[in-house]
């Protein structure tokens, strides 16, 4: 059915018509939530002349003799692409480039607010992998990065990879890695909290997408003891015969306890379970974890176990909404990553730029760590200069930083 399409004001002209409920959503919205901003007076023609012709041609002359000075003296080294083709929206799914704008626009107000870094949303009208790659591509010479947002999986791991060969500016799907840095620092928190390492928690992933695989990937990358990820059809595992690429590779570097089965199989005696999917865990199946576990149920806007439900079982329960403790946000990561990494002009965001910046965040709850704080709140000042820092810094020590 289709969404009802409320106007936030009784504008229809009709005289003695019944006004329209008001809407703040769609009065926030009207217009769009941002804009572009001159940094520069243009006030007489002095102005112009400096700004634009002939003052201009200077700076562009310069650029071509010497093209790193674009990043001196242009918007490039300050500016973030959010690219997306509409395909995996939210929680709505594939609603097209049109429909995905609005969340775009939310994104690149996010970049400003929390990181001062600029972004420009940019919906593509193709879901073709190789058309997406070649547009970014050619559109790569005003940005100094790209975040891609919202492309369905498993199009978007090779989307990424391809780009990330042909660029040398920071290439980030924040839908995987962001996810992924957030929880990998909650998970640190709970781990701390609870007298354990990483090493000694066994894993429970429901969902095979862009976050499950990408989570999945980082944990162990961060020395995680063992990680199982399950799909609809079950844990994904070697034996399996219906794995595509992405989740054939996946099978080789997860499950090393070699379960089988569901997803209820997989979480007798785990540490950790976390939801990037949706759906209901049965409470049984909540229930037969290891004691002191930990939920992090992340789906929107229902939580695959309910947090009152988590709470009778687990040492820690984390969800993605912000009307609970500990919610696993992706805005305490990427605006600090991108900040890090367009300071010091980093070539690509590597793994451990992504480790630094979940190390950043978990650092940032100190002496306030506690069942219901192991992850800052997103209004938590401190996130995004810590994590920009942390980023720099890791970047380079691995030479990508190019200052």
């Amino acid at each position: 059915m289709a969404a009802e399409i409320v106007n936030p004001r009784n504008d229809s002209g009709t005289e003695g018509a019944p006004e329209e409920p008001f809407d703040p959503v769609f009065a926030l919205h009207r217009g769009g939530k941002m804009a572009i901003q001159a940094t520069v007076p243009v006030r007489n023609k002095d102005d112009l002349s400096l700004a634009y012709t002939p003052g201009v041609a200077k700076v562009c002359t310069a650029i071509a003799e010497q093209p790193d000075l674009v990043n001196d003296y242009t918007w490039k080294s300050q500016v973030v692409a959010v690219v997306t083709d509409g395909t995996a929206v939210l929680g709505l799914g594939d609603i097209g480039p049109e429909a995905s704008l609005p969340v775009m626009e939310g994104k690149a107000i996010l970049f400003k607010q929390f990181g001062g870094v600029d972004a420009v949303p940019i919906a593509l009208a193709t879901t073709d992998t190789d058309e997406i790659v070649e547009t970014v591509v050619r559109l790569a010479p005003s940005f100094g990065g790209v975040n891609l947002e919202d492309i369905s999986a498993p199009r978007c791991f090779e989307i990424e990879r391809k780009l990330q060969e042909r660029l040398d500016i920071p290439v980030f799907h924040d839908d995987q890695h962001g996810t992924a840095i957030v929880t990998l620092a909650a998970l640190r928190n709970a781990a701390k909290l609870t007298g354990r390492t990483l090493g000694e928690l066994r894993a429970v992933i429901s969902g095979a997408g862009a976050a499950g695989v990408a989570i999945a990937k980082f944990l162990l990358e961060a020395g995680l003891g063992d990680v199982a990820v399950a799909d609809r059809k079950g844990i994904v595992s070697r034996d399996r015969d219906d794995l595509n690429p992405v989740k054939r590779e996946l099978a080789d570097l997860t499950n090393k306890a070699g379960l089988s089965g569901s997803l209820g199989d997989a979480l007798v005696g785990a540490d950790v379970f976390i939801g990037v999917s949706g759906g209901t865990v049965p409470e049984a199946a909540v229930a037969s974890m290891a004691p002191n576990a930990f939920v992090f149920a992340m789906a929107n806007p229902n939580p695959e176990v309910h947090p009152d439900v988590a709470h009778k079982y687990a040492a820690v329960v984390a969800t993605g909404r912000s009307d609970y403790p500990n919610q696993i946000n992706n805005v305490l990561a990427f605006p600090g990553i991108f900040a890090g990494a367009l300071q010091v002009r980093a070539s690509r965001i590597t793994e451990g730029m992504k480790i630094a910046a979940a190390n950043a965040i978990a650092d940032v709850v100190g002496d306030q760590l506690a069942a219901d704080c192991v992850i800052p709140s997103p209004f938590d000042e401190r996130v995004a200069p810590a994590v920009a820092a942390a980023v720099a810094a890791a970047a380079r020590a691995e030479g990508v930083a190019r200052r």
